[in-house]
């Protein structure tokens, strides 16, 4: 089975840093784009971050560009979204997702994600 286990969420102050993790297992791990996601109440999903198969491309919403950073560890299986400089406006559920796409291309839209994991709440208090 598929599974994206995530943790490091929790409360930090404006202007602290988080860092999340995202475990994988059930699926060639390699193989497959990863990308971060939120959600905060009352607003639709959206695009944080994305990353290729191999670590070499990297993709941000404008939000978040300079003050976040995806990265991945495939000898452990693990994706992570640093994060610097925490406005109240991060504050968020965040998903990490899992993409099978051709050679190594990454994507920001939704559908292009076919397994999530559950989600880990930040936030980031003023």
């Amino acid at each position: 089975q598929v599974q994206l286990v995530e943790s490091g969420g929790g409360l930090v102050q404006a202007g602290g840093s988080l860092r999340l993790s995202c475990a994988a297992s059930g699926i060639t791990f390699t193989r497959h784009a990863m990308g971060w996601f939120r959600q905060a109440p009352g607003k639709e999903r959206e695009f944080v971050a994305a990353i290729s198969r191999s670590g070499s491309f990297t993709f941000y919403a404008d939000s978040v560009r300079g003050r976040f950073t995806i990265s991945r560890d495939n000898a452990k299986i693990t994706v992570y979204l640093q994060m610097n400089s925490l406005k109240p406006e991060d504050t968020a559920v965040y998903s990490c997702a899992a993409a099978y796409l051709p050679m190594d291309a990454a994507s920001r839209l939704v559908s292009s994600y076919s397994h999530w994991g559950q989600g880990t709440q930040v936030t980031v208090s003023s």
